[in-house]
C-alpha cells in the first residue's frame, strides 16, 4: 500500500512530540528522534510484531535503541502504539520519578527492552537478544509449530559505532550469522564534537562486511520511505547474515538547525520549536498535540499484533499437547522458575576430602546443574581450559553451517571480546528464560566493566565467572594480578561479588546467585588449590559470612576470603601454639548478601569487644566497615611461584600472626571495643 498524508502526519507527530518534551524538560536530545522518525514509523507500522497490552509476550519482536539520548523517539512510538505510557508521562520527560527517564531504562518503562545509555552496549544487547531467539526457535520449535520466529532490530548512530564493544558484538554476529537481527545505522555525520569529520572517517559499511553482514544503503533517509520498506523487507529474505542498513539522514530534520550539532544535545530555542511545527502542519501555540487519527492508525497496528500474540497462545497451548515435556519446560522458563529440587545436584564436601582450586570446583558445580537448568547458557572469552566453564557434554552454540555446533547448544565460544560478552549476557538475560554466565579472568571483568554496571543498573541476573582472582596466579605476573578489581565491583550497587573458599562455599554462592532473580554476580576462583574446611556449609555460606571457627574467650577475629581462609585457619593455630593468643576465624564470602543479614546476625558474627583483623590478597580499600585493621596489598604484585609471591608479601600463618599481634597490642586501650558493623547509621535510603 503506497505511503499517504496520514504516514507523513504520523511522522511528524512523533518529531514534534520530542520537540515539545526536551523543551518542557529544557534537557534532553531532539535531533535523532527528528531524524530517524520516517523509519521509526515504517518498521513499527510495517514490520514489527508486538502487543502493547502485554509488553512481555515471549515472541514478540525487539526494538532497541543503543543511541539511547534519543530515547524520546522511542518514548512517543510507545505512547502512540499504547503502551503504558500516557501523555502526562511524554510532558514528564526527565523528571523525577518518571517513567520516561534521560535515557531508556527496562525497568522503568513498559516496552523497553533493555537499558541503554552507554553508546554501543544497546547494539551488544541486540545481539544477546538475536542469539536468544535463535536458541529458543532450534530448541522448542518442532514441525507445525513455529513457537519463536521474532526479529530483533537496533538503531544506532555514529558514537556507537565508534565504540569498542559494538565492534566485538557486530564480530561476534557476523560468524554466529545471526538471520534475524536487523541494525540500522543513523547515518547522520554528527556526534557531540560536531562534525564527525574531525574523528570519524571510516567505511562503516566496508567494515560490516568484513564482519560478515549483510550490508544495505538507503540514501534517503529523511523521506524515502518505499525505500526503507524495501531495505528492511530485503533484510529479512537474508537468513544467513545479520544485516545493517546505512540510513543517512538529517539530524533535527525540519529545524533551522538540521544537519548540525546545535540540534544534538539540546532543545530547540522556542521560535524554531515553533518554526518546526509550523513547517509539519501543526499549531505553533500548542504542544504535545496528537491528531486523533494518528492513535487510530497506530491502534490498528497493535490491535494486530494482539491478534498475533493470540493466535500465538493458541499454538503454544496445542504445542503443549503435542509436546508435554518441551511445554512445560518452556512454560516453567517463561514463569521465572527454577527446576524444582535443582538445589539438590549441588555438591557437599567433607573436611576430608582433597585440597580442590575453587575454579574446578566451580566447573563440577556447572557440571551437575548442566542438566537440571537447562536455561543455563554460558562460555568463555577464549579462557576455557583455565576457566573451567564448559561441561564436558555440552554442545557448542555455532550455526550449524559451521560444523562446529548447533543454535541448540549451550556454550559459547566469545572469542577475546569481554566487553561483548558482558553486554551479550545482558541481552541473553533481557530475552528471558536464559540464565547466562560468561568466564574470564577476574582481572579482565574490568575490560567489560561498562556492560557490568548495566547488568546492575538493568536487575538482570548473569553470573561472571571470574578465575585466576589474585596474586595466587603465579607466574603470570602483575599485568594479571587482580588488586583493585574486587573493590570496584564491590563499590557497584545491586552486585554481588563472591570470593568462596572451599567447595561447599562455591555451591552456596551459586546457589545464590542463582535464586536471585534481579542481581548480577561475580564469583572470584582461585587457581592453586584450596582445603576443604572444617566448619563450612552450604546453609551458612549463603548468609554471605559466617563463624568459621568459633573459640571462647577469643582475643581476636581473623575474618577472610576465599584462598585466605584456609591460611587463616593456619594463623590461628600459629598464634595458639606460639603466642597464647585465642582467635576466631570467620569466613565472608559476600559481602552485600552479609549485609542483607539481619543487625542481630552480624553482630554474632563480628560482635563487639574483640578487634578484628581482616586478611585478603587484595585492595583493602572497604574493609574498614568489617575489620578494625587490614591486612591486604597497596601494591601490584609479582611475577613467580605462588607460594613464592604469598611468602613474599608475607601472607603466610607467620605474616597474619604478627599482624595480629600488633592488632591486639594497638586496640587494647580501647574499651568498650565496639565492632564496626555498630555505626551510628546504616543504609537511610
Amino acid at each position: 500500500m503506497p505511503y499517504t498524508e496520514l504516514d507523513q502526519k504520523a511522522i511528524n507527530t512523533i518529531r514534534v512530540l520530542a520537540v515539545d518534551a526536551t523543551s518542557k524538560a529544557n534537557s534532553g536530545h531532539p535531533g535523532a528522534p527528528m531524524g530517524m522518525a520516517p523509519i521509526s514509523h515504517v518498521l513499527f507500522n510495517k514490520f514489527m510484531k508486538f502487543n502493547p497490552k502485554n509488553p512481555k509476550w515471549i515472541n514478540r519482536d525487539r526494538f532497541v535503541l543503543s543511541n539511547g539520548h534519543g530515547c524520546m523517539l522511542q518514548y512517543a512510538l510507545l505512547h502512540l502504539f499504547g503502551y503504558d505510557l500516557s501523555l502526562d508521562d511524554l510532558k514528564a520527560f526527565r523528571q523525577l520519578g518518571s517513567k520516561t527517564p534521560g535515557h531508556p531504562e527496562a525497568h522503568d518503562t513498559p516496552g523497553i527492552e533493555v537499558t541503554t545509555g552507554p553508546l554501543g552496549q544497546g547494539f551488544a544487547n541486540a545481539v544477546g537478544l538475536a542469539m536468544a531467539e535463535a536458541h529458543f526457535a532450534a530448541r522448542f520449535n518442532k514441525p507445525g509449530f513455529e513457537l519463536f520466529d521474532n526479529y530483533t532490530y537496533c538503531f544506532f548512530g555514529d558514537g556507537c559505532a565508534m565504540e569498542g564493544v559494538a565492534s566485538e558484538a557486530a564480530s561476534q554476529a557476523g560468524h554466529l550469522q545471526l538471520g534475524k537481527l536487523i541494525c540500522i545505522y543513523d547515518d547522520n555525520h554528527i556526534s557531540i564534537d560536531g562534525s564527525t569529520d574531525c574523528a570519524f572517517t571510516e567505511d562503516v559499511m566496508m567494515r560490516f562486511e568484513a564482519y560478515g553482514w549483510h550490508t544495505l544503503h538507503v540514501e534517503n533517509g529523511d523521506e524515502d520511505l518505499e525505500a526503507m520498506e524495501k531495505a528492511i523487507a530485503e533484510a529479512k529474505k537474508v537468513t544467513n547474515k545479520p544485516t545493517v542498513i546505512k540510513l543517512t539522514t538529517t539530524i533535527g530534520y525540519g529545524s533551522k538547525l538540521a544537519g548540525t550539532g546545535g540540534v544534538h544535545g539540546n532543545p530547540l530555542k522556542p521560535d524554531d520549536a515553533q518554526n518546526v511545527k509550523s513547517k509539519f502542519g501543526f499549531d505553533p501555540t500548542k504542544s504535545f498535540d496528537v491528531p486523533q487519527d494518528v492513535y487510530e492508525q497506530y491502534g490498528q497496528a497493535a490491535s494486530a499484533g494482539a491478534a498475533a500474540e493470540a493466535e500465538w497462545n493458541k499454538l503454544f497451548e496445542a504445542y503443549k499437547k503435542e509436546y508435554a515435556a518441551e511445554g512445560a519446560d518452556l512454560e516453567r522458563r517463561l514463569a521465572n522458575l527454577l527446576p524444582e529440587g535443582w538445589e539438590k545436584a549441588l555438591p557437599v564436601y567433607k573436611p576430608t576430602d582433597p585440597a580442590i582450586a575453587s575454579r574446578k570446583l566451580s566447573e563440577t558445580v556447572l557440571t551437575k546443574l548442566y542438566d537440571v537448568i537447562p536455561e543455563l547458557i554460558g562460555g568463555s572469552a577464549d579462557l576455557t581450559a583455565s576457566n573451567l566453564t564448559r561441561a564436558k557434554d555440552a554442545t557448542d552454540y555455532q550455526p550449524e553451517s559451521t560444523g562446529l555446533g548447533t543454535y541448540a547448544g549451550r556454550y559459547v565460544r566469545y572469542g577475546v571480546r569481554e566487553h561483548a560478552m558482558g553486554a551479550i549476557m545482558n541481552g541473553l538475560a533481557a530475552y528471558g528464560g536464559i540464565i547466562p554466565f560468561g568466564g574470564t579472568f577476574l582481572n579482565f571483568v574490568s575490560y567489560a566493566a561498562g556492560a557490568v554496571r548495566l547488568s546492575s543498573v538493568s536487575q538482570v541476573r548473569v553470573i561472571w565467572v571470574a578465575t585466576h582472582d589474585s596474586i595466587g596466579l603465579g607466574e603470570d605476573g602483575p599485568t594479571h594480578q587482580p588488586i583493585e578489581t574486587l573493590a570496584h565491583f564491590r563499590a557497584l550497587p545491586n552486585c554481588m561479588v563472591w570470593r568462596p573458599a572451599d567447595g561447599n562455599e562455591v555451591s552456596g554462592c551459586y546457589y545464590v546467585c542463582l535464586t536471585s532473580k534481579h542481581t548480577p554476580s561475580i564469583i572470584a576462583l582461585s587457581r592453586q588449590n584450596l582445603p576443604q574446611l572444617e566448619g563450612s556449609t552450604i546453609e551458612k555460606a549463603i548468609k554471605g559470612a559466617y563463624v568459621l571457627e568459633e573459640k571462647p574467650n577469643a582475643d581476636i577475629t581473623l575474618i577472610s576470603t576465599g584462598s585466605e581462609v584456609g591460611i587463616a585457619v593456619d594463623a590461628a593455630k600459629e598464634l595458639k601454639e606460639k603466642h597464647n593468643i585465642i582467635a576466631r576465624v570467620v569466613s565472608m564470602p559476600c559481602w552485600e548478601v552479609f549485609d542483607a543479614q539481619s543487625k542481630e546476625y552480624r553482630l554474632s558474627v563480628l560482635p563487639d569487644g574483640k578487634p578484628i583483623l581482616s586478611v585478603e590478597v587484595l585492595s583493602t580499600l572497604g574493609w574498614e566497615r568489617y575489620a578494625h585493621e587490614s591486612f591486604g596489598l597497596n601494591r601490584f604484585g609479582a611475577s613467580g611461584p605462588y607460594k613464592e609471591v604469598y611468602d613474599k608479601f608475607e601472607f603466610n600463618p607467620e605474616g597474619i600472626a604478627k599482624r595480629a599481634l600488633q592488632t591486639i597490642a594497638f586496640w587494647k586501650p580501647v574499651t568498650p571495643l565496639r565492632s564496626p558493623i555498630n555505626r551510628a547509621f546504616e543504609q537511610l535510603i
